[in-house]
């Protein structure tokens, strides 16, 4: 790509295309094979001799750790010194000679893989033109009505028929599509290349259309192209990467000088509309993080293409997702070149802002071995008529290896949104990034990367008197990880579980009953659930209230059930460095011995753009079982806890939407807390739901928040 090394990700500038899978060839070298042929002589015995066949030329086999430090040497030098190359023999035991020859063939291979994909491409473009062709030539010969199917004679001036020069006009028409498309290739990839002519060659070809050329696409009853999603994924690759530069004024700094937020105007001058005007009402809001995560190139790139892997990377971000349709898949087997059709739902954790429902194309490319970009960019984004309440516009990462394992993320998001679905408590938060921007997600990220690495680690990560086995720690982490779920699709109303919107008078506007129905479903109660959400503006920080909350020495503050008792910790297990990371096994006992103890499971998440403190009850008999490796699935969840965001009003930067009617209590270091509660109000799921025990929750939850308030005010 033009310009590809001021990305800035890693220091030198690198050749195109190689792949992240190296082929085994390259630990055989080929490198100086006159040093090691063997068995030529010299003088008249090989004059003698010259009616026989020679000897059959060996070749230096580099031992595995040569070749390891080889490529190693090869990421930070592919083009190195006469002085490097001696230095590197030296060690390694190899000639210079050597040495050089080996680096010389593994450019080479990269060079190789970066045409390939390429050549493909346009072959399947040249195939399905020069079809196409062959088709409009054979009406030419014999041309048909297109009323009665009769032929149909040449004009006596020698012309043809309307349907023909029809048919030459849209033949003329799609090559200049297939132009436009060389072209857009032409700046992603970084240098020219002449489109393939339909004309070129002799013969017909009688292969079907290509699978990138073949075939529509349908979307809300609409047909589209797929050669319209190739040029929208090259168009909007071409956009991410110039958004990924560093150093670029498309990007300022927000008012608190820690943040990048985008400078409209700048992005308008040096990209024009081609993904449509922004609707009337519709805010922008695009955001800019970049990092260093515990995760390589590779392993983050695929799970990225995986659904299934990506809503479990940010598991109370994505509500689901999934794969439509795979327009291309990768080169050679890897990821590269990929081109997929997705949906997703999106959600922040408040019942104030509405899940986001995307439909977009996600396009994956490789660049040089370990950098990588995948990139997305909503599909309708061009279509009048849509009445989508989210435009994504561009948006992506680009990873690139670095030592250790570890990899440098930029993370990019810009989209377009009708605030007015959003409550005006809320609308400060998702305009100031950090409800659906790069910040969260590059915080989860590196959260989430962070404890992966910690729970496959061999380090002994729980603490308990009697010690939990792996067995108990994988069982009790997917029991938590259900409960987190549960917990998120109370909050937030997606369309992949269930629902129904409870009105009852007398209960607050601002807090939102819903009511599900389950019969005998693994894992869940039999009857009826109620779940009552709402959120508050507090005025304190966000890492206050979140140790205030994970503290259980503090918990009989606001819990209702334990008046003025202590829960006990009983089970850590440890999902990061953070203490405030981590699943808990918490138990209380009642002033009365023969009353069974209260246990709860409890897990927290705290990073720097929101916390989770979520809990639910347990069985004493479900706890023994889990702790000992039992399957956990079984395990009724009835999940409560809490939500908390920045307030957003300490983040906007010179370009933001910002809106002086929402600015209420703009005061410093506040926060969004979000308060949950699911309770099973009837065990018979055909039973009506009475208007008391919706007051009942009601209660319990102002009550929760007056006490939370009052002991936030007090210490």
């Amino acid at each position: 790509m033009e310009g590809e090394g001021e990305i800035g990700l890693q220091g030198d500038h690198r050749e195109p295309g190689w792949q992240a899978h190296n082929r085994e060839e390259g630990d055989e070298s080929r490198s100086g094979r006159a040093n090691n042929v063997e068995g030529v002589g010299l003088g008249s015995d090989h004059d003698n001799n010259e009616d026989q066949e020679p000897p059959r030329k060996k070749y230096h086999r580099h031992t595995t750790q040569q070749i390891h430090a080889l490529e190693s040497f090869f990421k930070e030098f592919p083009h190195p010194s006469e002085e490097q190359r001696n230095e590197l023999g030296a060690k390694l035991g190899l000639e210079s000679r050597q040495i050089k020859f080996w680096f010389q063939n593994r450019r080479t291979q990269m060079k190789t893989q970066s045409e390939r994909y390429e050549n493909v491409i346009l072959k399947q473009e040249h195939n399905r033109i020069r079809v196409e062709n062959e088709m409009l030539k054979e009406a030419t010969r014999n041309p048909l009505c297109t009323n009665c199917g009769s032929l149909v004679a040449m004009s006596g001036g020698g012309g043809i028929n309307f349907e023909i020069e029809r048919l030459r006009l849209e033949n003329a028409q799609l090559k200049d599509e297939f132009n436009k498309i060389c072209m857009l290739a032409s700046r992603f990839l970084g240098r020219p290349f002449s489109s393939l002519s339909p004309s070129d060659g002799e013969g017909t070809s009688t292969s079907p259309p290509p699978p990138m050329a073949a075939g529509m696409v349908g979307i809300r009853g609409i047909p589209f192209d797929k050669n319209v999603f190739v040029e929208l994924a090259v168009a909007a690759m071409d956009i991410l990467m110039k958004l990924a530069q560093p150093n670029t004024p498309l990007w300022i700094r927000t008012s608190d000088g820690g943040k990048e937020v985008l400078n409209r105007e700048e992005y308008l001058r040096v990209f024009p509309p081609c993904f449509g005007i922004q609707p009337n009402g519709f805010v922008f809001e695009a955001s800019r993080q970049s990092g260093v995560v515990l995760i390589n190139s590779l392993a983050l790139v695929e799970t990225l293409m995986d659904s299934k892997r990506w809503a479990e990377m940010f598991p109370c971000m994505i509500a689901g997702a999934g794969i439509i349709d795979i327009i291309s898949r990768g080169a050679d087997g890897t990821k590269d070149g990929t081109l997929q059709l997705m949906y997703a739902e999106v959600q922040v954790l408040t019942p104030f802002v509405p899940v986001r429902q995307l439909k977009f194309i996600r396009f994956c490319k490789q660049h040089t071995e370990g950098l990588w970009s995948v990139v997305d960019v909503s599909i309708d984004i061009n279509r009048e008529g849509t009445n989508a309440a989210c435009r994504r516009l561009p948006s992506g990462c680009i990873v690139q290896d670095l030592p250790n394992h570890c990899s440098q993320v930029t993370w990019i998001e810009h989209s377009e949104y009708d605030e007015s679905v959003i409550q005006y408590l809320c609308r400060p938060l998702v305009r100031s990034g950090w409800g659906f921007g790069a910040w969260r997600w590059f915080a989860n990220l590196q959260r989430q990367c962070e404890c992966l690495s910690i729970l496959m680690s061999t380090a002994e990560i729980a603490e308990h008197p009697s010690g939990i086995g792996p067995d108990g720690r994988k069982s009790f982490l997917k029991l938590a990880q259900r409960m987190m779920y549960n917990f998120s699709s109370g909050v937030c109303v997606s369309s992949l579980r269930k629902w129904d919107k409870l009105c009852v008078e007398g209960v607050p506007e601002d807090l939102r009953v819903l009511t599900r129905k389950s019969r005998n479903d693994p894992g869940e109660p039999t009857g009826i659930v109620l779940s009552a959400a709402t959120s508050i503006w507090l005025p304190t920080t966000k890492q206050r209230l979140f140790d205030f909350l994970s503290n259980q020495r503090m918990r009989n503050h606001w819990d209702i059930l334990l008046m003025d008792r202590q829960m006990q910790g009983i089970a850590h297990i440890f999902k990061g460095h953070d203490a405030g990371n981590c699943v808990s096994i918490l138990r209380y006992d009642g002033g009365n011995p023969a009353d069974d103890p209260i246990i709860l499971l409890q897990e927290t998440q705290n990073d720097v753009s929101g916390s989770l403190v979520v809990y639910t009850p347990l069985d004493l008999h479900s706890v023994n079982m889990v702790m000992g490796g039992a399957d956990s699935s079984m395990v009724v969840v009835l999940p409560s806890g809490f939500a908390i965001h920045p307030d957003g009003h300490t983040c906007h930067g010179p370009t933001s939407n910002y809106n002086e009617e929402s600015n209420f209590n703009e005061t410093a270091g506040g926060c969004l807390l979000t308060v949950g509660f699911q309770i099973l109000i009837n065990n018979q799921p055909n039973n009506n739901i009475s208007v008391e025990s919706v007051e009942t929750v009601s209660k319990l939850i102002t009550c929760t928040i007056q006490k939370i308030n009052t002991a936030i005010q007090e210490t």
